[in-house]
């Protein structure tokens, strides 16, 4: 892979990241951690919608999107990849007030004006030049913008360690560097992190808020690998590596007894337009 363009030209890559997640939608709509219902809960009593409608930008399999419909929203999904669309589509299909859109957000155009966007896991994958912009476009004066993600890491006594060295051998000339998913990064750093900076610096946004979730999920052995399938990383390494890395994930759960511990960090990210 060292020799692939993608190496070579970071938006390229971030390019071809973003849109191979269709490629395994089913594995990543199965194995993807949920949102905890408490979160849900925040971001629509911080929106005080008052039945305006709601957008959610990067909808992927829905993920988040049947909490959010169970509390009887107006929403429209828009979601850039077909395959994980046709996914979101078949689960909300007994949902009247959903509709799913495919397109990207940054080329989306809204028909009506918005009392809460929200995004999750998605925000990081649109374009920085036009992302803030284009939100602030999407949402009533005083319309509520929600931005958050899932960082987990695999606990136990010594097992981050072991999956560690399992990778290692597998991630020569991968740019990625894959083993990297396992650990949590900048999107739940609160205050230090890249999105509080931005959402600050935009001058569009008011009322910025951080607010962070912890939660336990427990995978099987495949269900762990399935767990990393589902991210980019994963996705954009060479196949054989790809399997090869796979196969010791699973010699090293197998080897603990057939569990690992996922400790996630929901991170969530709140804001107004200013009116």
């Amino acid at each position: 892979m060292a020799d692939d363009p993608i190496v070579n030209d970071a938006q390229s890559w971030r390019r071809e990241r973003r849109h191979v997640f269709g490629e395994a939608a089913e594995i990543y709509d199965a194995s993807r951690p949920g949102y905890p219902e408490a979160l849900v809960a925040d971001v629509v009593e911080f929106a005080a919608l008052d039945g305006a409608p709601v957008v959610e930008v990067g909808a992927g399999t829905g993920k988040a999107t049947l909490a959010f419909a169970a509390r009887g929203l107006s929403l429209t999904c828009v979601e850039p990849d077909p395959r994980m669309a046709d996914v979101l589509a078949r689960k909300c299909a007994g949902s009247a007030d959903v509709t799913v859109e495919v397109g990207n957000f940054e080329t989306w155009r809204p028909a009506v004006p918005y009392g809460l966007l929200y995004s999750a896991q998605a925000w990081h994958w649109l374009d920085p030049e036009v992302r803030w912009a284009r939100a602030r476009a999407a949402l009533r004066p005083g319309g509520a913008l929600a931005l958050f993600w899932n960082d987990w890491t695999v606990a136990g006594d010594g097992i981050e360690e072991e999956l560690a060295a399992a990778h290692e051998p597998h991630l020569a000339g991968v740019a990625s560097g894959a083993f990297n998913e396992l650990r949590p990064r900048s999107t739940v750093e609160g205050t230090e992190s890249w999105v509080h900076e931005e959402l600050t610096a935009d001058g569009g946004f008011t009322d910025v808020t951080y607010r962070r979730y912890e939660s336990v999920h427990e995978r099987s052995a495949q269900g762990l690998v399935d767990l990393l399938a589902s991210h980019s990383a994963y996705r954009v390494m060479p196949k054989d590596a790809r399997q090869a890395l796979f196969a010791d994930v699973r010699r090293v759960v197998q080897a603990r007894g057939g569990t690992a511990r996922l400790e996630t960090t929901t991170g969530l990210f709140l804001a107004r337009t200013v009116r």
